[in-house]
């Protein structure tokens, strides 16, 4: 009967190993972090103060949010919509007017918006970001506790 728990208590602790190892991997794989809203650019989705989740190691899809770095201001994070991802191609408004422009996407290049256009500094204003500039794609609210929740 000894013999039988000792084999047990092996088997319990190497799955137990096994289960440690694949969570470490995963957390290395997505990389999540978290981030915090600032300003209305955002709204309705997001607003001013939400803590969000991010996960890192993403490709991110038209439609996505993500956090951004400012293409000009090393250190200096966004959160922001995915408008265009690689091969997509942008409608640009022309000074608000109906005439626009098209601007496809590059291989690596996302263009991002606020989803309150009137309040965000974005895309339309700096450029496509680089792949490098995307740190992660948001994906759930977890502060404050009346707006937790997944990201859509």
């Amino acid at each position: 009967m000894g013999t039988e728990t000792t084999y047990h208590r092996r088997r319990r602790g190497l799955i137990a190993l096994l289960g440690a190892l694949a969570a470490g991997l995963l957390v290395l794989r997505v990389r999540p972090f978290r981030a915090v809203v600032q300003g209305s650019s955002m709204e309705p989705a997001l607003a001013d103060g939400d803590v969000v989740l991010a996960l890192g190691g993403r490709t991110p899809r038209t439609g996505d949010v993500v956090v951004v770095e400012h293409p000009d201001r090393a250190g200096f994070e966004l959160v922001k919509r995915v408008a265009g991802a690689p091969g997509d191609v942008v409608d640009l408004l022309r000074n608000g007017s109906r005439l626009s422009h098209p601007l496809p996407m590059g291989a690596g290049e996302w263009f991002v918006v606020g989803d309150a256009p009137g309040r965000s500094t974005d895309s339309r204003s700096f450029g496509p970001v680089a792949r490098g500039d995307v740190r992660g794609v948001v994906v759930f609210v977890l502060a404050p506790a009346g707006r937790r929740g997944w990201v859509r």
